[in-house]
């Protein structure tokens, strides 16, 4: 439903406060002239722009939450878990501040009566909602199925992300095509095909932890169309998939992927293919791209829960080489740190570098050594065209499965 349907259902209340937000001047007694009112002055192109432009971090996290689904209707539960991931961060910070200094040990405690502590601060998730209530972004359902269910007009999520545009693309930086790209396409499924004949012709063992040894995954290694390393034991390890803590990034991402599609079977002494996993091996069933790219998305929305909104933003303003400095200008308020991985760590490595390995988009470097991004004709068809809600994760993607280095 459009905001003009929803603006009919509402109560001459929240009509009230929604023209109240907006500063309308109308009679607030006729809910005709009230809806009226609303939509000439929500349809201007500044008014919502400025309302995007004022409002803090972390609701504009919670925003886009909400932005890049086709689901129609969220449960209070629902928006209060999103709220609250978007203010994580703010937690987080208000946590770690220091406690006040203590009063010397000496000095004479006064007889006055102490004053009463401050009241707690206010549900941020509640209070959030409530913003957007009185925004005109939220509305409760009208029936009495979906009374208790929210909804966001289309209409109005659809102007949200062109504001939004309009207001990066003022901060993107577009170059030339560079001399020298990578572009990866196809090489996700096909390295995955390879590992699996790799295990179908050669004894894998497993150790105790169910984990390759080093000789058999150096040797899988190398057939790899990207070269990695296997990953030492100095540095810490954990959150991005099952077995991230003992392989490669993107080798991590391919294994883990075969096991959850049932291809792999580890048994406690070794590794072998199923029934279904040989018939990928044999080339007999193609491996979907699309279908590995909402897998990385399920497992990598646990340490980086706005990784659906980054992919989206991405595609849709990196389809010109786009400097990647530039795409950290407009990105990174939205990205959050991941224990030692930075925001800049987790932009750069956790999303660009997993989007060039799922061939969503090409990276190359300018004669003046600027790295540049552009998404691939068939990253947008799968970006655009796949569908994962922000509670769909894996066990997997938990923060701190797999444990440490």
């Amino acid at each position: 439903m459009n905001l003009a349907d929803m603006l009919c259902y509402a109560d001459i209340e929240q009509l009230t406060r929604i023209a109240d937000a907006y500063r309308c001047e109308c009679s607030s007694h006729s809910k005709n002239e009230l809806i009226q009112t609303i939509l000439a002055t929500v349809q201007r192109r500044d008014v919502l722009e400025s309302r995007v432009e004022d409002i803090s971090e972390n609701d504009l996290r919670f925003l886009h939450s909400l932005l890049f689904e086709r689901r129609t209707a969220y449960s209070l539960e629902e928006l209060t878990a999103r709220a609250l991931s978007a203010a994580a961060d703010m937690g987080a910070k208000e946590e770690a501040a220091p406690p006040e200094p203590a009063k010397a040990a000496g000095r004479k405690r006064s007889s006055r009566k102490q004053p009463e502590p401050p009241p707690p601060p206010e549900n941020p998730a509640r209070s959030a909602i409530a913003r957007f209530k009185r925004f005109g972004w939220l509305f409760n359902g009208f029936s009495q199925q979906t009374r208790f269910l929210y909804h966001v007009p289309e209409d109005v999520k659809a102007r949200l992300c062109e504001a939004l545009e309009r207001r990066y693309r003022q901060l993107l930086d577009v170059r030339e095509e560079p001399p020298v790209y990578r572009d990866e396409r196809g090489l996700a499924a096909a390295d995955l095909r390879e590992f699996l004949r790799f295990v179908r012709l050669h004894e894998v063992p497993l150790t105790t932890e169910q984990v390759m040894y080093k000789r058999q995954l150096q040797q899988a290694l190398e057939l790899m169309s990207v070269a990695e390393a296997i990953p030492g034991r100095s540095g810490w390890r954990f959150g991005y998939g099952r077995r991230f803590r003992d392989y490669p990034d993107r080798f991590s991402l391919l294994y883990d992927y075969g096991c959850y599609a049932g291809w792999l079977n580890e048994l406690p002494d070794r590794l072998e293919l199923t029934e279904e996993g040989e018939k990928r091996a044999g080339g007999e069933k193609p491996i979907d791209p699309a279908e590995l790219y909402r897998f990385w998305l399920r497992l990598y929305k646990g340490p980086v829960p706005n990784l659906i909104s980054l992919v989206h933003w991405i595609a849709r303003l990196a389809g010109e080489w786009t400097t990647v400095s530039s795409l950290g200008r407009v990105l990174l308020p939205l990205v959050r740190s991941f224990y030692y991985d930075t925001p800049e760590d987790v932009l750069r490595s956790r999303v660009l570098a997993m989007m060039l390995h799922l061939g969503l988009l090409a990276w190359g470097e300018t004669a003046e050594g600027e790295a540049v991004v552009r998404m691939t004709p068939q990253g947008r068809q799968i970006v655009f065209g796949s569908e994962v809600s922000f509670e769909d994760r894996l066990p997997w993607a938990e923060p701190l499965a797999g444990g440490t280095a």
